[in-house]
This record gives structure tokens, C-alpha cells and sequence, in this order.
């Protein structure tokens, strides 16, 4: 889909990153309000964005709707609370009568506190969730059978399938589910197009069509060499400095034969033929076992020269995908800060303001469903490290609560001083670590 133009520039940059951040930050602290109120904790203040506020309004309940100057975050600023990072205001809640404390969100029960704090990150998570679920439930699920539901654009010299056709063999060898297309294709030499034989309309009949998995661009990634270089979604790439390829493998191939050297890409894009020079970057990735392998990469996934059958899904197939989705980003996330910490993988890889904000522009560039889709990734992204047991963070207030839990008493005001401080000095140390990453980096 092709709904946001395909330009770049600061501002359009600034601006997918704003209406990303905005997005997820509405979703985190509505996450706080709404639980925050089905506890009996009043919101004395929703504000999305910081600083001078731009527009504000009073709902019946008595909170104030605002939005601040400086887009980028927002806090729900309940009765009792001191600042946006909820520090507990003494002066203000002594002056409280018993039933207006129990609506502070320092006079409340514990559970009701840990809920409200908790609530943020769960909407996050929930988010990303329905997102994902959304995205199954649109586009179905490839059926098993090996039936070709459409056909991509192709070079118009690459013979092609026709809809509804069930591929029965391969080079002579038989074919039951879509994995064995790439199986067989993996033992054959590439060529521009393969034996086949379908059934169609009912008739078994030979053809002769593309290699299944060509170097075709099914998607790009955000900062990668790929789109510094302009590639699209849908370009045919025909030949590597030169030298024709027919299969996705042989350009992944070359990739890594020229160890970070320049290559010249032949690409077929709509009809016309675009060449296009980039230079591979060294790249770490998530490997099944939850470790990581440094490559070779220009950043395209590859595609099957035809769209697979599909089948729609239920409700709890799509969330079951949105679930499982969203832990794989969460376990992918957390692997990958290990890795960094103990230094098998470069710190590089954390991103900091000026990287999201380039990836969410790449993103929306590339059309809104990859936008939203990476919305989704960073919601789940915001709802982890909001987790993470730092003071000022949920995840801190979460721990502030677990020790009261314990120890039948929260901590005193002298200690939560101390601590968020310490939470505080730490947070912006991250942040300029990450802003440095994005200044410093490649």
C-alpha cells in the first residue's frame, strides 16, 4: 500500500516519528489513566508531550486532557503525585481528608497502586498484540497446498503461473507442501524458469515458470544499505555487477563474496530497468537458538514469485499470531541487550532518538502498513524497557511496591529521593549513550 508518499527529508522524518512516539505514548498512559480510574485513583492531568501546553480541556471527573509543546512522551498525573514521574508531594497529600487520600495514588491500596503502575506497559504489550492479530487477520493465512492464489509483476521474458494453479511437481520431483518447492529449487542449478507440472481447471498439464524464491524485494529494511540505495518492495533484481542471478540465494551469495565491497544491483522495477550501486553493511542477527551471527547484508527480504493461496482466520488464531509475535520481539530484544552487555555483539546496536526517528520515517516511506507495523515492534520495544527495574521507570515503581509488599511498608521518602535520582542519572546515561550510537556509529 502506497497511502504516504515516497520522499524523504527531516521533516517527513520528524514527522513519522512524532505521529509513531504519540501513538504508543497515548497508549501507554491511557494504560495508567483508565486502570488508574476503574481503582479509584484520580488523574489529575493527562498531558501528551512536555512543556508548554498548546490545548487543554476539563472532563466531569475533574482531569485536565492536555497537549504539551514537546511531543516526544507524556505522563497522567494522578492526585498526590509531585511531578510527572509520580514523587510522592507530602505537603499536598496531608492535606487530603481520609476518603481524598484513598483517591491519592499514594493513599491507595497497594494493589490498586501496582495495577495502575503495571497498566502502562500491559497496554503496550496489548497493543502490539492486535496489531499483529490485525495484520493475520487481513491479509489470511497461505493454505498448505501448494496453490498459487495470484501472481506477482514479473520481467515480462520470466514465464509465469496462472492463478489457482496446484503445483504437482518440480524438475519431475513431487511437490505436496510449499516448503518443498525451496527444498528442490535448493539442489538445482538456478535458471530463469523451471519445469513444472500443475493442475488446472482439473487437467494435469506441463509449464514451464519462475525458480521459486527469485531475487525478488518482498520488503526493505529501515537503515539499511537497501533503502540508503532506493530499493522498493516488488523490484526484480537481474543481475549482480554484471552477472545474471535467477535465485535470491545467488544474491545473498554475492553479498557475502564481497565482504563490504561496492556492488552494482540490475534491478526491473514496473516495467523499467534501474541500476543502483550500494555497499553492504556488517549486520548482527537473532539466530534460532537465541544467540546472534554477524553478516554481510544490504537489507531485502526475498518472495516467491507467486502469492500463495490464502485462508482466513479466526479471532483467537490472529491474537494467538499477535501474542506470539510480540514475545518474539520481546525475547529478540532482550537477547539482544545480553549480547551487548557481555559484548558479543556491538553496542551499536542500540538505538537512540535520531535512530528510531530515521527508522520510523524508512518505515512510513515504505507505505502505512509497514508504519503500523512498526508502531507495533516499538510499542512492544517501549512496554519492555518501561519495565526494566529502574526508579522513575514502571518497572522501578513496580519494585518500590514489591518491597513494600514484603516488607509491610513502602519505602521511606528519604530512600525514593535517593533512588530516583539514581534512576534518573542512569536513564539519561542510557539515552546519551544511544544518541551517541546514532552520531558516532556507521
Amino acid at each position: 500500500m502506497d497511502f504516504i508518499p515516497q520522499f524523504g527529508g527531516i521533516a517527513f522524518t520528524l514527522a513519522a516519528f512524532v505521529a509513531a512516539l504519540s501513538i504508543i505514548v497515548a497508549i501507554h498512559e491511557y494504560g495508567h489513566y483508565i486502570v488508574g480510574r476503574w481503582s479509584g485513583i484520580h488523574a489529575e492531568v493527562f498531558s501528551l508531550g512536555f512543556g508548554p501546553v498548546l490545548f487543554s480541556r476539563v472532563d466531569r471527573r475533574g482531569t485536565r486532557w492536555q497537549v504539551a509543546l514537546l511531543p516526544f512522551g507524556g505522563y497522567v498525573k494522578f492526585l498526590g503525585d509531585a511531578d510527572a514521574a509520580s514523587g510522592k508531594d507530602p505537603a499536598a497529600i496531608d492535606a487530603l481528608d481520609m476518603t481524598e487520600r484513598r483517591r491519592s495514588m499514594h493513599g491507595a491500596p497497594l494493589w490498586a497502586r501496582s495495577l495502575t503502575v503495571a497498566a502502562g506497559p500491559v497496554f503496550n504489550f496489548i497493543l502490539s498484540i492486535i496489531v499483529f492479530a490485525l495484520f493475520l487477520a487481513v491479509t489470511g493465512r497461505a493454505v498448505d497446498d501448494p496453490r498459487v492464489g495470484a501472481q506477482v509483476a514479473l520481467p515480462a521474458d520470466i514465464a509465469q503461473f496462472e492463478p489457482g494453479d496446484l503445483i504437482l511437481t518440480m524438475e519431475g520431483r513431487p511437490v505436496v507442501a510449499f516448503s518443498d518447492l525451496f527444498d528442490i529449487a535448493a539442489d538445482l542449478e538456478p535458471a530463469r524458469t523451471a519445469a513444472y507440472t500443475v493442475e488446472r481447471n482439473g487437467t494435469e498439464i506441463a509449464v514451464e515458470a519462475a525458480f521459486p524464491l527469485i531475487p525478488l524485494v518482498q520488503s526493505v529494511a529501515p537503515q539499511s544499505a537497501a533503502i540508503a540505495a532506493g530499493l522498493r518492495e516488488g523490484d526484480v533484481i537481474r543481475a549482480v555487477d554484471g552477472t545474471p542471478i535467477y535465485a535470491f540465494r545467488q544474491l545473498r551469495e554475492a553479498v557475502e563474496a564481497r565482504e563490504g565491497a561496492p556492488l552494482t544491483l540490475t534491478l526491473w522495477r514496473a516495467g523499467q530497468d534501474v541500476t543502483v550501486t550500494l555497499t553492504p553493511r556488517r549486520t548482527d542477527l537473532p539466530t534460532p537458538d537465541g544467540g546472534f551471527e554477524s553478516r554481510w547484508l544490504i537489507g531485502v527480504t526475498g518472495g516467491l514469485s507467486f502469492e500463495p493461496l490464502r485462508e482466513n482466520v479466526g479471532p483467537r488464531a490472529a491474537l494467538g499470531y499477535g501474542a506470539e509475535q510480540t514475545l518474539f520481539v520481546v525475547q529478540s530484544s532482550l537477547s539482544g541487550l545480553w549480547h551487548m552487555i557481555t559484548g558479543a555483539i556491538s553496542s551499536c546496536n542500540l538505538q537512540g532518538p535520531i535512530g528510531i526517528a530515521e527508522t520510523s520515517g524508512a518505515a512510513a516511506s515504505q507505505g502505512i502498513d509497514n508504519f503500523i507495523w512498526f508502531v507495533a515492534v516499538l510499542s512492544t520495544a517501549v512496554g519492555l524497557l518501561n519495565l526494566f527495574p529502574i526508579p522513575v521507570l514502571d518497572g522501578g515503581h513496580l519494585v518500590f511496591h514489591a518491597y513494600e509488599a514484603v516488607s509491610g511498608k513502602p519505602p521511606s521518602d528519604r530512600v525514593l529521593r535517593v533512588f530516583m535520582t539514581i534512576g534518573l542519572t542512569l536513564l539519561l546515561s542510557l539515552m546519551l549513550f544511544a544518541l551517541t550510537n546514532d552520531l558516532f556509529c556507521p
